[in-house]
């Protein structure tokens, strides 16, 4: 059975395939017909902007490669698990919306690339260990803002797509919790 949760993540992560990204051409290529699409023609050291997927696709091949700017690596991680750290209880920082689409993906391709090249594993470690601080440092700041007992639009701007869902599940949570707690009157019978 699909949880809320799951089926929130699979539709972000299905926005993230069909999302535009930049790729740059490795080498000259005629355009490619698929059912109703057609992709190219690529001409070596141009730049294109495609769906994730098809850039995907392209990567293997050997057709073409990401933009620097459309791939989360390490040093990101860093600077991202930085904020996080300098950063009070009530304030989050702002992510992309492709944030943890990206964060899976790469952590897969990671694990892959540490499975065929064990001098992979510490980058793949590192990386990991970056991802789960950062997710456990917002979800901190998440439960907690969703404690809060008013909400507002400005507490919850920098929030992801996937994070505003789970705020909103356990703001609502919190709040009939709270509402049967203090109900005196029916508990005393």
């Amino acid at each position: 059975m699909q949880t809320k949760a799951l089926a929130v993540i699979r539709k972000h992560d299905f926005a993230f395939e069909n999302s535009v990204v930049r790729t740059v051409a490795n080498r000259n290529l005629a355009e490619i017909k698929l059912a109703g699409l057609s992709v190219g023609p690529f001409e070596e050291g141009n730049e294109y902007e495609v769906r994730y997927w098809i850039a995907k696709e392209l990567e293997k091949s050997g057709v073409a490669h990401f933009r620097e700017e459309e791939l989360l690596d390490v040093t990101k991680l860093f600077k991202i698990q930085w904020k996080e750290r300098a950063q009070t209880a009530g304030q989050i920082s702002r992510l992309s919306d492709d944030f943890y689409p990206k964060l899976r993906r790469h952590l897969a391709e990671l694990k892959d690339q540490s499975v065929k090249a064990p001098e992979k594993m510490r980058e793949y470690e590192t990386f990991r260990s970056l991802s789960h601080d950062i997710v456990s440092s917002r979800l901190r700041k998440i439960v907690s803002l969703a404690s809060a007992p008013t909400h507002t639009e400005q507490m919850t701007k920098n929030l992801t797509g996937e994070e505003r869902f789970l705020h909103n599940q356990l703001s609502h949570l919190i709040h009939d919790w709270r509402t049967q707690i203090l109900k005196n009157e029916e508990l005393v019978e």
